[in-house]
């Protein structure tokens, strides 16, 4: 009965937007790294955050930050919306043993779970173009790189796919060129809008050209933040600078940016390596029933919020 639970809240829907259905897409739930080198400049408060903030992200056994690989997938009223494709099977990584050749199905039952299929997905949307973000993007078949998703157009940002294509990596010929060659992508910029319920707002550092992707419907609007957050934690501490390789010798911090461009109050955050299912609001009323709900408290946009995160429900 506990693992039928479990199953039936990782396969749940994380919530409604208005019209917009929002689905996470879970690939891996495991520790990842050590919270001072996710964030170098965080100080000696570091854990104590993470304690008041982002309690159980931090595994007690490893002491490794607690980072889940996961997609989100909007169904609006017009289109299947796969956003951030994670990992990926048979890809090449081998810095990360747990992430090289993979062989597994989590990912592709997940999207069967919230009842779509490869065929049925209209749109990938790219966050950016980093390993745990295009995986799935492509699948190896007869010793080929195709298109997972053959009816999709992949929208990818443009800076991103001129940075990697310079590079020549391992990532870009096998989830990313197969895509292109295709005829399926489109590179795009902050602004972009997809339909009447999706656009991406600016989120530079983590890469060039990251975007996030802010829903609105029905009055109500929810932002999926990419890598500009890897934990909830920052919402309290936006000032903590994230670790990336786009800018040598320079810790990378999106989520300032992300917050600044995006002034309003929305109703719910994620980001894509952020336990969940797990929600910022900024109604304290709301609540959601498969997962942890956090209240905040927003003043003058997200990036001078004061007081965040307390949980208010199991």
């Amino acid at each position: 009965m506990q693992a039928q639970n479990a199953y039936e809240r990782e396969h749940a829907m994380l919530c409604r937007i208005g019209d917009v259905e929002i689905w996470r897409i879970l690939e891996i739930n495991a520790p990842f790294l050590k919270p001072e080198d996710l964030y170098p400049t965080a100080g000696p408060d570091l854990h104590d955050v993470f304690k008041t903030h982002a309690p159980g992200q931090v595994c007690a056994t490893s002491g490794l930050l607690i980072l889940p690989i996961q997609g989100f997938l909007l169904k609006t009223p017009t289109h299947n919306i796969l956003v951030d494709s994670c990992v990926g099977n048979d890809k090449t990584v081998p810095r990360l043993p747990d992430w090289h050749q993979r062989s597994d199905n989590r990912f592709m039952a997940a999207l069967t779970a919230a009842g779509v299929g490869p065929k049925d997905i209209d749109f990938v949307l790219c966050t950016h173009l980093h390993t745990d973000h295009v995986g799935w993007n492509t699948q190896k078949l007869d010793g080929r790189w195709v298109p997972t998703f053959p009816n999709a157009k992949y929208l990818m940002p443009s800076e991103d796919e001129a940075t990697y294509r310079e590079q020549d990596t391992d990532t870009y010929r096998e989830s990313v060129l197969p895509v292109i060659e295709n005829g399926q992508a489109e590179l795009v910029t902050a602004g972009h809008m997809l339909g009447d319920y999706v656009s991406l707002i600016p989120s530079p550092g983590h890469t060039p050209g990251h975007v996030s992707v802010l829903i609105k419907s029905g009055g109500a609007e929810a932002l999926i933040t990419g890598d500009a957050l890897h934990s909830t934690a920052q919402c309290c501490k936006p000032e903590w600078l994230f670790c990336s390789t786009w800018t040598p010798n320079r810790p990378s911090n999106p989520a300032v940016p992300c917050w600044k461009m995006h002034p309003n109050p929305v109703v719910g955050c994620w980001a894509a390596t952020s336990p969940c299912p797990q929600l910022g609001v900024s109604n304290p009323m709301a609540m959601h029933s498969s997962g942890r709900v956090i209240k905040a408290r927003w003043e003058n946009g997200w990036h001078t919020a004061t007081h965040v995160l307390r949980t208010v429900s199991p």
